[in-house]
């Protein structure tokens, strides 16, 4: 049977989402609680994408093949029961053998949040206490130069190896609500470090250091050191994926 799970977690514990040797990711937690109800016989999960370590995630999607004869609702309570606290399934489905997590998703959603007020240690694991006031305005001016399909090499991580650089941004959104904005993108796919990179300028755009005009000047240098730091990633978070 294929099932795919619909889970959270709070990034602030683990060194990423993926396995890596010696190190709590998400990936390994989920892993091997699935191992044990599976009577010992492994299971690998396939997520929609991974998340860096810090980030967090509200409803991230991944399938899997279970041996073990056992219900969604059984599933999901067992692995409930078994998970550590910072990790939590919010729903279990059955899925045709041929679906895929990461090949069949349609769009993200993700979500950056700034504090702009004091400093608040209740937050500072999910929003970027920068604890500085910023000019949305000029924020929001730029934000719209991200909307549509561009070759996102400058705000992508020298890491990220993938050679397609293209991708396609739906809809890019700035709030302010009691001192915390919120940056939400909603595109078909996003890179490594890519979100973080492109906050980093709009915070700088902010600070009134750089006009909102640089973005599509950015776009185009196709040029990592051109572009602004990348902002922290407790700030971030995996909203949704859909298929």
């Amino acid at each position: 049977m294929r099932f795919l799970i619909d889970f959270s977690y709070s990034g602030d514990g683990f060194f990423g989402y993926q396995k890596q040797p010696g190190k709590r990711t998400v990936e390994q937690e989920i892993e091997k609680v699935l191992t044990s109800i599976n009577g010992g016989k492994e299971v690998i999960i396939y997520a929609s994408g991974r998340t860096d370590a810090k980030v967090n995630a509200l409803h991230q999607k991944a399938h899997f093949d279970f041996d073990k004869k056992i219900t969604a609702y059984k599933l999901l309570g067992a692995l409930n029961s078994y998970l550590p606290g910072d990790i939590y399934i919010n729903d279990v489905i059955n899925v045709p053998s041929n679906f895929h997590a990461r090949y069949m998703v349609k769009s993200k959603t993700y979500e950056y949040k700034i504090n702009t007020k004091t400093y608040n240690p209740l937050l500072r694991t999910h929003v970027y206490q920068y604890c500085k006031p910023l000019d949305i305005n000029k924020m929001k001016d730029a934000l719209k130069y991200f909307i549509g399909t561009h070759d996102f090499t400058t705000f992508t991580s020298s890491e990220d190896k993938r050679q397609d650089k293209v991708r396609t941004i739906y809809e890019a959104t700035l709030t302010l609500d009691d001192g915390i904005i919120t940056i939400s993108f909603i595109g078909n796919g996003f890179l490594k470090y890519q979100i973080r990179n492109m906050v980093g300028s709009l915070i700088k755009i902010g600070e009134g250091k750089v006009s909102p005009d640089i973005i599509p000047l950015l776009l185009d240098e196709k040029d990592r050191k051109k572009a602004h730091l990348c902002a922290p990633a407790e700030g971030l978070t995996l909203l949704d994926v859909k298929y």
